[in-house]
């Protein structure tokens, strides 16, 4: 898979430090071609650590930069990735979690060429590792991505990676693909019996390597998080994963949410499925939709709150959202639902999503608000955030629309929730 982490990887290296080094494995050489000598040592200490045996050798190239940046052009200009990318940098700024002047496309773009160091390629079922990178990367490097080519070997990559419209289950899975990889990697190169307090090392260099990279330590704060969970958060759960059901598989099943990387217990002990919301046609042509979980969501309010103990409550009862996009005769809107676990949990989002466009629109309470329903008006804009009960579940819609546009763009009567 495309290692959006990239010079991370290296901080993780740093992290093992002398560990890169070791003794051949006493297993056959089963691959011939570039980096063998490391490859052939590495794979028998991969297998061992994750209990997966690889079905054939892989592949390994050498790209160059200039390689590497047409790569991400064409993953970009396929249409499902060019329309994603789209939908979410509209959604995004929005949602105010984006600048409004950002070219999003040339913006990822500059800030994967910043990071790539290797990257397995599901499709060609080939790993590659980009030309000059600093010989104590190149270990790091072929470790995690060989872990990535035997996944590709039992799960397909290829297939899970072109989701539609379904973030926080592709966030989910790329924590468990690259938690994985990057929690055994360690395994492969720290000596025996060190694999979690090197972990604990690599996870602070990981958080403090983003201020040596001009391009991601200017980005964002949506991109800088999102792209470091699947490395942080996912070596985590996989850490706890292994400790409580060794010799299994932590894709076996598959998370389905954030959430459940985030709190392990929702996935290993009282499975906590996300709830899938269906949203009937608006009133409007809906322009994008998809939605953020739980992690996003967290982002979402501290973005905006700065305020990170409020964030992580308000966040923490989430069981499932839904948005859109939708063009109104005034501009465009934005219409989110949320389902809670409990009404004190829908409670809390329902408070700190009202604060929010408070902070973001020096937005007033207009008078026909009540307790469980709120208009609000500032900058141009007018928000309804309202929390109610749908189907027997808590809920909370939030509606952002320019002013002079109705806020009734959702019938909640005809919005189907699945457990």
């Amino acid at each position: 898979m495309i290692d959006r982490r990239a010079a991370l990887a290296v901080a993780v290296a740093v992290a093992v430090g002398a560990a890169c080094g070791g003794a051949k494995d006493a297993d056959a050489a089963r691959y011939a071609g570039p980096f063998a000598e490391q490859v052939n040592r590495y794979m028998p200490r991969i297998e061992r650590s994750t209990g997966l045996r690889f079905k054939r050798a892989p592949r390994v190239e050498v790209r160059t930069k200039a390689q590497v940046q047409q790569f991400l052009e064409r993953e970009f200009n396929v249409s499902r990735a060019a329309r994603e990318i789209a939908g979410q940098e509209a959604a995004y700024k929005r949602l105010g979690l984006l600048p409004d002047t950002m070219n999003f496309r040339a913006f990822l773009s500059s800030l994967l060429a910043e990071q790539i160091v290797g990257f397995y390629d599901p499709k060609e079922k080939m790993l590659h590792v980009v030309e000059g990178i600093p010989d104590e990367a190149v270990g790091i490097t072929l470790a995690h991505e060989l872990v990535h080519a035997l996944q590709d070997q039992y799960l397909n990559l290829d297939s899970l990676k072109n989701l539609d419209s379904d973030n926080d289950r592709a966030m989910a899975i790329a924590a468990v693909t690259e938690g994985q990889a990057t929690y055994e990697q360690i395994a492969v190169l720290a000596p025996a019996g060190n694999t979690g307090l090197l972990w604990d090392r690599a996870r602070d260099e990981i958080r403090s390597s983003r201020g040596t990279m001009p391009v991601l330590s200017s980005a964002p704060l949506i991109l800088q998080e999102s792209l470091i969970f699947p490395y942080l958060s996912g070596a985590d759960f996989v850490r706890r994963f292994k400790e409580e059901r060794p010799g299994t598989q932590p894709f076996d099943p598959m998370p389905a949410s954030s959430e459940q990387i985030m709190h392990v217990n929702a996935y290993l002990r009282a499975p906590d499925a996300p709830t899938t919301i269906t949203l009937p046609a608006l009133t409007g042509a809906t322009l994008y939709t998809n939605g953020l979980g739980e992690f996003e969501t967290r982002v979402f309010l501290f973005a905006h709150l700065r305020d990170e103990g409020s964030a992580v409550r308000a966040a923490g009862g989430w069981d499932g959202d839904r948005y859109a996009l939708v063009d109104t005769p005034r501009g465009e809107g934005l219409v989110w639902l949320s389902v809670w676990d409990s009404a004190v949990d829908a409670g809390e989002f329902y408070q700190a999503v009202s604060q929010t466009a408070v902070r973001r629109y020096a937005a007033r309470t207009m008078g026909d608000s009540s307790e469980a329903r709120r208009i609000m008006k500032g900058s141009g804009r007018t928000i309804l955030v309202t929390a109610r009960e749908l189907q027997g579940r808590p809920v909370v819609l939030y509606v952002d629309v320019p002013d002079g546009a109705s806020t009734d763009l959702l019938d909640l009567s005809r919005v189907t929730l699945r457990q």
